[in-house]
């Protein structure tokens, strides 16, 4: 990895950029995923570059959804795998969550890598080598396990794919999405969005999971219905427009 000083001002996106491309040399992740990167960074500095309040409330309702669901899986790409494994194995330990490696441009060979790149950093059982069950869609996404993602009642998808969210929530399964723009077809489908940085996102979800494992199922069902996904979005929204004004007013930019 090129070595980046901490005090750049760019140094938490950078150290981003110099994982996803070390996936793509490793063979974790696709080249297709260093442009995903790109527009995700993109919608990341609009909003700030921070965990705004409407993520939070997101990603504490996508907690109780996977401590009150009776199969739980979080869904694995590469991008994923080379971002925050350590924290994917942990959510997955806190939750009791299974996980599954789920990919658009899939092989054989990458699934096995990305499930070793996951048990090296402290997996244990992980999901996807099999492909025993299709979604019905025409891509390698629909490619599933028939114990992990086809049979769960609860998934989570960070940086996925608008079509395979949609075919999910149609499947009736609750659908836990982390996409930075507020507008894409997943953060539309999903029952849940959460508008953050997946690096962020899955750091907060580990440490509300540890908290909020205390709380019995009422309580958490509470949590569960009182929330509004359109009202989160929404929210995004406003946030990305408030962050661009104050930075135009700083720089002496009139906001039309």
């Amino acid at each position: 990895m090129t070595h980046i000083p901490e005090d750049h001002p760019r140094y938490a996106s950078l150290i981003t950029r110099e994982k996803i491309v070390e996936g793509v040399q490793v063979g974790i992740t696709s080249q297709q995923g260093l442009v995903a990167q790109g527009r995700g960074e993109a919608f990341d500095y609009l909003i700030g570059e921070r965990t705004i309040e409407s993520a939070v409330i997101a990603e504490r309702v996508a907690v109780a959804y996977l401590l009150t669901a009776e199969r739980p899986v979080i869904s694995i790409n590469g991008n994923t795998a080379a971002l925050v494994p350590g924290s994917l194995v942990s959510l997955a330990d806190v939750s009791e969550a299974e996980m599954e490696v789920n990919l658009f441009h899939r092989s054989d060979a990458r699934v096995h890598r990305i499930i070793e790149h996951l048990k090296a950093h402290g997996a244990g059982n992980v999901l996807g080598a099999k492909g025993d069950a299709r979604l019905d869609l025409s891509h390698d996404r629909a490619i599933v396990d028939q114990e992990g993602i086809y049979g769960a009642d609860v998934v989570l998808v960070p940086l996925e794919d608008g079509d395979r969210c949609q075919k999910l929530v149609e499947m009736g399964k609750v659908v836990i999405a982390v996409d930075l723009n507020p507008l894409s077809r997943t953060s539309l489908s999903a029952t849940v969005t959460i508008v953050d940085n997946v690096t962020r996102a899955l750091e907060n979800m580990v440490y509300f999971t540890k908290e909020m494992k205390k709380d019995n199922k009422e309580q958490l069902r509470g949590i569960i219905d009182s929330y509004d996904n359109r009202k989160v979005l929404a929210d995004a929204m406003y946030a990305i427009q408030e962050n661009l004004k104050n930075q135009a007013a700083r720089e002496g930019i009139e906001w039309i």
